[in-house]
């Protein structure tokens, strides 16, 4: 008679890359969250989503990259939540699509930044995806969890509502 043959953890790979990971996960959640304690929170999600993920039976190998996306997961299921529960309390007025301006090019970041915390999660979820993540649309409803169409009405009234509140600030702040 054989003896069984055990297995070893597939979450000891990953002990192995988290002091070199948790930097750069933290890093990636905090540049697009903007909130600390935010951040700190997701992170030790994506850590915790990455045990359990790395111990099923086909799991991708563990790697920095393979966490970041789990952290980018764990970010849009946080802008869904937060989107549903905000849903409740406020309508979202539909406004006429943005076309292509020059406009676009003069934004300042640090007033962009600003302007993107003061947004509804659902916007702020969909113009960081879309523009800071740099996914296409369809990514984007994927992470999303919407129909390609409705992302796509999403982003327009994002950007509508990004683009009055970031005019609404420079007024301000001239």
């Amino acid at each position: 008679m054989t003896e069984p043959r055990v297995r070893p953890d597939p979450a000891f790979a990953l002990l192995g890359l988290y002091e070199t990971a948790l930097p750069e996960v933290y890093g990636y959640l905090l540049s697009r969250c903007g909130d600390r304690t935010l951040a700190e929170e997701l992170t030790s999600e994506t850590f915790l989503g990455a045990v359990a993920a790395c111990r099923k039976e086909y799991a991708p190998p563990v790697s920095t990259g393979w966490l970041i996306g789990v952290a980018r997961h764990k970010l849009a299921d946080h802008w869904r939540r937060k989107e549903r529960e905000e849903r409740g309390l406020r309508l979202v007025a539909d406004s006429a699509p943005d076309v292509d301006d020059p406009w676009d090019e003069r934004l300042d970041a640090l007033r962009a930044r600003q302007v993107l915390e003061s947004l509804g999660p659902h916007h702020r979820a969909a113009l960081t995806l879309r523009y800071v993540d740099g996914l296409g649309v369809p990514e984007v409803a994927g992470h999303l969890g919407r129909s390609v169409h409705a992302t796509e009405a999403l982003l327009v009234r994002a950007r509508a509502a990004f683009r009055r509140a970031y005019e609404e600030k420079e007024g301000r702040d001239a």
